[in-house]
């Protein structure tokens, strides 16, 4: 017999049906894979080309800030000599005169008349006092005014703007600065030394907002007003002996920078350069005019928490190829933008193509292979619940059968006696039906249960058991439920049926009575169900005997 059994099994496995499922299958997962893996190493190949022409412009790009960086920090720390050893010249102390004299004008300037370092420009004291940031309150302002003039002196001699270098200025806390851009007149002044002092690169440097005392960059300026200056702007403090004197900073021309990335692209090569700062805004683009390829909000939010723990990668979406990498000398990434577009007029397109083609034609076989199963499990599913349902259900009164009932009513006597609830049973058989089924036929019979049914069905709550447990005869579980409110719900039962008028056809109705029999736990001291269903069978008959159409709960 087993044997039989096995080789049966057997003959089914080995069924056509099966073997074509299963070498479409296999034959899909292997091609699916060897697909993928061509692609995957042509993709690979594509991209680290492009991330080696990144790395090459941003090392480029690193290599002209890291000129000007290294020069403005030569600045500083010749300022700080200076402040250390000041010069002790005529025309310097001449200079720091002419400041003591002037430094309450609304506006002033200091220079040497042999004109071979750039002049200073200051403000008034009251200017100074209206701003928490500025203090004349210096030991060294003398000689900070001194050391200006040299450093004015050594910007005369180095003024050759290389790497984006487009204006360098000092600015003192003490209300004076130089710059290598002289303002025209003593308003620009003013505005210049007012618009400095309100700049994110000066008011950063505070110990509190820069204590390391690093470089601060600044992108664009705050004030809406001001993005006409298409500058970013490097600073470093100037502090000595522990008291912070001013900020020398260097503005980069972002049209330079624009210059720089769309020299970048090689001739016949696609693409796009982006610089971004820190917090992704865009400061200049390889791309002509203002045709922009802008990156998606996720693209950005990708972006922003890759690089924030690499220092080099790449992005892939969809169609678009993002590599980036983090600058080492501006406090920003450098992106390059390239899609698969570009990469689809070489090689690497015209073998992806028909790369994909093939996985294309795989993938729809497999969708429509995974539709049909999943229809067909559908399908089983319902059939299993509706196979369910018949098997606990009564067809007819559509309530619990027999079995399902004394099952689950069980069930529910064991929780209630663990909770120490009560439970209670109500025994229900309708009256005379056997006199129905002889006068109006079957039909008829069948119509009084449906609806006697949907009458006991309306009448208990959610979470009571009721089912049909005989030809005439139901029974109804209520857990939580003592014998005075079962007797109420059996008695609302009664009543309910004995009022409805059953019709039967055009002009035959009738009405029916139903008598009724109560149990409860607490009343006899017994969870077993078929115990409490014996003693409501006991007072339904009861019932019946003390004239019908009532409900029993004693005896």
């Amino acid at each position: 017999m087993d044997k039989l059994m096995w080789v049966e099994k057997l003959r089914q496995i080995l069924s056509p049906g099966y073997v074509v499922n299963l070498c479409f299958f296999i034959v899909f997962c292997f091609s699916t894979l060897l697909i993928w893996r061509e692609i995957k190493v042509l993709e690979e190949a594509y991209v680290a080309n492009q991330r080696n022409n990144l790395e090459n412009v941003a090392h480029e790009f690193d290599s002209l800030l890291q000129f000007n960086i290294d020069r403005m920090i030569f600045f500083r720390n010749g300022m700080r000599s200076a402040l250390g050893t000041p010069l002790d010249f005529a025309a310097l102390r001449k200079a720091e005169e002419d400041y003591l004299t002037k430094r309450h004008d609304p506006i002033w300037s200091v220079e040497i008349h042999n004109r071979r370092t750039l002049p200073i420009y200051g403000v008034a004291d009251a200017f100074v006092d209206s701003d928490a940031l500025l203090s004349r309150d210096n030991p060294f302002s003398g000689n900070e005014l001194m050391a200006t003039l040299e450093l004015g002196y050594m910007l005369r001699l180095a003024n050759n703007n290389r790497g984006f270098a487009k204006r360098m200025l000092y600015v003192s806390r003490s209300g004076f600065f130089t710059t290598t851009e002289l303002p025209k007149n003593s308003t620009q002044a003013l505005a210049l030394y007012s618009r400095a002092t309100g700049a994110a690169w000066f008011t950063r440097q505070t110990q509190r907002n820069n204590p390391a005392r690093g470089i601060v960059w600044q992108t664009f300026p705050d004030n809406e007003s001001q993005r006409e200056m298409q500058v970013v702007t490097a600073s470093i403090t100037l502090d000595f002996q522990r008291y912070w004197l001013g900020v020398l900073a260097m503005d980069f021309s972002v049209q330079e920078m624009k210059t720089f990335l769309v020299n970048a692209i090689k001739t016949g090569e696609e693409g796009e350069y982006q610089l971004y700062d820190n917090r992704l805004n865009l400061i200049a683009s390889s791309a002509p005019g203002n045709v922009l390829t802008l990156l998606s909000p996720r693209e950005q939010e990708m972006l922003s928490r890759a690089s924030s723990h690499e220092n080099q990668g790449g992005i892939r979406l969809v169609t678009r190829y993002i590599s980036w990498e983090n600058l080492r000398n501006f406090d920003g990434v450098l992106i390059r933008i390239h899609t698969i577009q570009e990469g689809v007029r070489g090689d690497f397109g015209s073998i992806t193509i028909a790369l994909m083609l093939m996985w294309l034609m795989f993938t729809l076989m497999l969708l429509i292979s995974w539709l049909v199963i999943r229809r067909m499990v559908r399908n089983m599913s319902v059939l299993q619940t509706s196979l369910e349902w018949q098997a606990w259900h009564d067809a007819l009164t559509r309530l619990l059968n027999r079995g399902a009932l004394f099952e689950r009513a069980i069930a529910e006597t064991r929780l209630s006696e663990r909770l120490k609830r009560p439970v209670a049973v109500i025994q229900l058989d309708l009256d005379y039906f056997k006199s129905v089924n002889d006068r109006f036929g079957h039909h008829a019979g069948d119509r009084v249960l449906s609806l006697v049914a949907s009458t006991i069905a309306s009448h208990i709550r959610q979470g009571d058991l009721a089912g049909r447990v005989g030809g005439e005869e139901f029974c109804i579980v209520l857990p939580n439920t003592p014998l005075k409110e079962a007797q109420v719900i059996a008695e609302r039962i009664r009543i309910r049926i004995n009022s409805r008028e059953i019709l039967l056809g055009n002009s035959i109705s009738l009405r029916i009575t139903a008598s009724l029999g109560v149990s409860c736990s607490d009343d006899t001291g017994e969870y077993n169900f078929e115990n409490l269903q014996s003693v409501a069978d006991h007072r339904l008959y009861l019932a019946k005997q003390n004239g019908r159409d009532r409900v029993c709960a004693e005896g």
